[in-house]
């Protein structure tokens, strides 16, 4: 796995659509908002860049559009998600399209939100074509089938009637409703055995049986597997803040990239780490 400082930069023009995952953005961690910028500022710079996936998890929780649509337009002056819809939106004008999918952090997020910056809201799985393979794209909560709590969990929150439910209720009573259900997760996870957030490999062996890999996120455990049967399963990186108590911050993530290599016309993925100074 090759490492840069911000984006792929040794063949900028082969790049054609970078994926993202688990950026747990919020105005908490103001680093990691200025480092989706740079990301974003990089992506700008990258004259055949068709398409950024975000794999869910954008956002550390999302209590629905209205969050921010509600505003009134002094309000989105000043508040820390306008730099992020500028900027996208700058990138969406200059051709790259911009896929959002839900995560288990932020399966509230609607297209409306994202129809500020001209994104679209896409649903898992979702079908990449990289080349002549086909690539199965999910942000890889629904994989974790060891943890039988999360996914009966996560069966009623995906349900259109609780969407439904939690979106007819105030904004002050969505917040405590996920600052409860927060400290309540991490009471969970806390007592659970680490195999059990992590991916189930029958699960695994299931979603990829009618693709060539397997792309997600989710568990924060970045690397490239090969499954019983030799299908390939990449895991993109959370963003993290590296010497979070210096002056200067750094953030790392690994992200996914699909190259277009000119001297062979070669199509292929791979993993990348970026790290960025903040």
């Amino acid at each position: 796995m090759q490492s840069f400082d911000h984006l792929i930069t040794t063949r900028p023009h082969e790049v054609r659509q970078v994926l993202i995952s688990d950026l747990h953005l919020s105005p908490e961690e103001p680093a990691l908002v200025q480092a989706f910028l740079a990301l974003l500022e990089d992506c700008l710079a990258l004259p055949a860049l068709k398409r950024l996936f975000i794999l869910g998890d954008w956002f550390e929780v999302w209590l629905g559009d209205d969050f921010y649509l509600s505003l009134s337009n002094e309000e989105r002056q000043i508040h820390w998600l306008t730099p992020l819809i500028v900027k996208l939106k700058k990138l969406r004008i200059a051709g790259c399209k911009i896929l959002v999918m839900h995560g288990n952090r932020d399966f509230l997020l609607g297209q409306p939100f994202c129809n500020l910056f001209g994104g679209e809201l896409i649903y898992e799985p979702y079908t990449l074509a990289v080349g002549q393979q086909s690539y199965r794209l999910e942000h890889g909560d629904a994989l974790c089938t060891d943890d039988k709590k999360y996914q009966f969990f996560r069966k009623v929150m995906r349900n259109r009637l609780t969407q439904w439910y939690l979106l007819n209720k105030s904004l002050e009573k969505r917040l405590a409703i996920a600052d409860k259900l927060r400290q309540k997760s991490q009471q969970n996870n806390a007592n659970k055995a680490a195999y059990i957030m992590d991916i189930n490999e029958n699960a695994v062996i299931q979603a990829v049986a009618g693709s060539d890999a397997l792309l997600h996120g989710h568990t924060h455990r970045p690397d490239i597997h090969k499954t019983i049967h030799g299908k390939i399963r990449y895991v993109l990186g959370d963003w993290r803040l590296l010497d979070g108590d210096k002056r200067q911050q750094k953030v790392s993530a690994v992200i996914g990239a699909v190259i277009e290599e000119a001297d062979s016309n070669h199509i292929k993925f791979d993993l990348f780490e970026f790290k960025i100074q903040v």
